[in-house]
């Protein structure tokens, strides 16, 4: 296969689930900020917004409130410098109509390819990044103050590593990709 730096840094990025307490600058998260706002979204909705909890006790709160009981085996995120939540605009008319007419959850989708763009930007300056479907969507709901037809759909635990997992065995591309038939 060709040299490709996006294959490279593809494969390079890793769920981090150790950080460093160093804190991450505003000027780093603003990048992964700018990738996020760059992605496609079904009809140009842009159905997300990101909410940056860079500031300790604003972040503690959050995570008391977003990683206690079931969800406590995500606690570990919770010392991550950054804590980045992926919210989701439900009233979105295109998203609403793209689920009624093709039982296709466009919202999710366009949330999926915005913070992907987050998360590869985050690698390529050196920071690293969890995803996080696990955790009290009510509790971050009541404290990041979610009014009716807002959704937290995604946690993404940032800053710099203090790991470096090996990386995971993947699919050959025969394995789950054909041309012209499945």
């Amino acid at each position: 296969m060709p040299q490709s730096r996006f294959l490279e840094l593809a494969a390079a990025r890793r769920s981090i689930r150790k950080f460093k307490s160093a804190r991450v600058e505003r000027e780093k998260l603003d990048l992964c900020l700018e990738a996020a706002r760059l992605a496609p979204s079904a009809c140009n909705a842009q159905p997300f917004r990101f909410i940056v909890l860079d500031e300790p006790a604003v972040k503690e709160k959050f995570c008391a409130a977003a990683f206690r009981g079931a969800y406590a085996v995500t606690k570990f995120a919770a010392a991550a410098p950054v804590i980045v939540a992926v919210v989701s605009d439900t009233g979105k008319l295109s998203a609403w109509f793209g689920n009624q007419v093709q039982d296709t959850n466009f919202r999710l989708m366009d949330i999926g390819i915005a913070a992907e763009h987050f998360v590869l930007a985050a690698a390529e300056q050196g920071l690293g990044t969890c995803w996080l479907g696990w955790f009290s969507a009510r509790g971050a709901a009541k404290t990041l103050g979610l009014g009716t037809g807002k959704k937290t759909e995604v946690l993404l635990a940032v800053g710099y590593p203090d790991e470096n997992p090996a990386p995971r065995t993947r699919k050959k591309i025969k394995e789950f990709a054909s041309y012209n038939k499945l």
